[in-house]
């Protein structure tokens, strides 16, 4: 039986998603678009969106170990609703701040990722009630029939009384907090991302299984996510209201891989929830020096978050110090989701992109082995939430 303390495997692909997500962050402050018909823009992009979907799924696994080690219910979904509570406080405050390097509360406020990951905490805390197989049951159905929503009015929901809620749980968006108050930009919904979670949690019981057996349930259902992907983009039908086929520009492979991501939707999550699974026997390998780099993070991984945002906007402050010798406003604009367009002639090319990025991962590399060495040996309370 597998122990519950530390998962070499989960923490090696969670630490390979905190890494990834460092580029998407620094192209934000490139202005570099989030995609594009150039590949090699396209795919800076695209290989970020196995991030929220690992964040979000491992979180559900990590939950569930944490359940094991409890023992208690009660106590497990204490901790779940606290750390989520924090979760959303640090999002409309200390990275609402990183991210804008602006203290204009009054205009902005972003329900970004960790926004999604403190509620779905939350709700998490009441499905743990139920059987590990309902749970899985629950999450799966929420990733399969959400697409669903296609199909309805979204429009009339959206103007609705309860509007501001559709924007909440799955249309997202901005939605205006009183009459003269600031717009809570809604990146991510709580569905489907609640869905992700609850799987992910069922994922746990496979986690603590005999090596040989986990690893193959991951290969079959790793692999079976990615074939399922293939086929229902390849009919488009249902699973993504992107149809690569639609009328406008020639199908390309480019626009097979355009998967939507706000809300994310079935294909997208097949597509990027497949490979992270099939990762993961590969990842129980990796026990050299690269695995190990890639574990730190993953074992600290919203300690990275939160120290990851300012450093990225810091190095941006910088470049734009070394390119054109002043601070350009435009970084203190509110990032990412209500930014103006860049100014002319500021966007980075991608060799900068990719420096900067490299950087960034090295300094935050020494911070986040440091805390992961504290937490595990001469942890402070308050470290048993980030």
């Amino acid at each position: 039986m597998q122990t519950d303390r530390r998962i070499h495997s989960i923490d090696v692909t969670r630490g390979v998603a905190m890494v990834l997500m460092a580029i998407d962050h620094v192209r934000v402050y490139a202005a570099v678009p989030a995609g594009g018909p150039r590949p090699a823009v396209f795919f800076t992009r695209w290989i970020t969106n196995f991030v929220a979907p690992a964040f979000a799924f491992l979180a559900g696994t990590s939950a569930y170990l944490l359940g094991r080690r409890l023992n208690d219910r009660k106590a497990l979904a204490r901790y779940l609703v606290t750390r989520g509570l924090i979760l959303v406080l640090l999002e409309l405050t200390f990275l609402r701040v990183a991210w804008t390097f602006n203290f204009d509360f009054g205009e902005y406020l972003l329900a970004g990722v960790i926004w999604m990951l403190g509620w779905c905490m939350v709700l998490l805390a009441g499905l743990i009630w139920l059987p590990t197989a309902a749970i899985g049951a629950f999450g799966v159905a929420v990733i399969f029939l959400h697409n669903s929503m296609d199909f309805l009015p979204g429009e009339s929901l959206q103007q609705s009384s309860l509007g501001w809620l559709w924007q909440i749980l799955y249309f997202g968006g901005p939605i205006q907090l009183g009459q003269n108050g600031p717009t809570l930009m809604v990146l991510y919904s709580i569905v489907p991302w609640i869905g992700v979670m609850a799987a992910g949690y069922a994922f746990g019981a496979v986690m603590v299984m005999e090596p040989e057996r986990r690893n193959r349930i991951c290969i079959a259902l790793g692999a079976g996510a990615i074939v399922l992907f293939l086929l229902l983009r390849t009919v488009d039908i249902y699973g993504d209201p992107r149809h690569w086929r639609a009328p406008g520009p020639a199908a390309t492979p480019l626009r097979f891989l355009n998967t939507n991501k706000y809300p994310a939707s079935l294909q997208f999550l097949l597509m990027t929830l497949g490979p992270t699974i099939l990762l993961l026997p590969f990842a129980e390998r990796a026990r050299g020096k690269i695995g190990e780099f890639f574990a730190t993070f993953g074992k600290v991984p919203m300690f990275y978050y939160l120290i990851h945002i300012p450093t990225i906007h810091l190095a941006a402050v910088i470049v734009s110090l070394a390119r054109e010798g002043k601070v350009e406003p435009w970084l203190f604009a509110n990032h990412p989701a209500m930014v103006p367009p860049a100014p002319e002639g500021y966007m980075w090319s991608l060799p900068l992109l990719y420096a900067v990025f490299i950087i960034v991962v090295a300094v935050l590399y020494g911070p986040c082995r440091w805390y992961a060495r504290r937490k595990a040996i001469n942890p402070a309370p308050w470290m048993r939430y980030i």
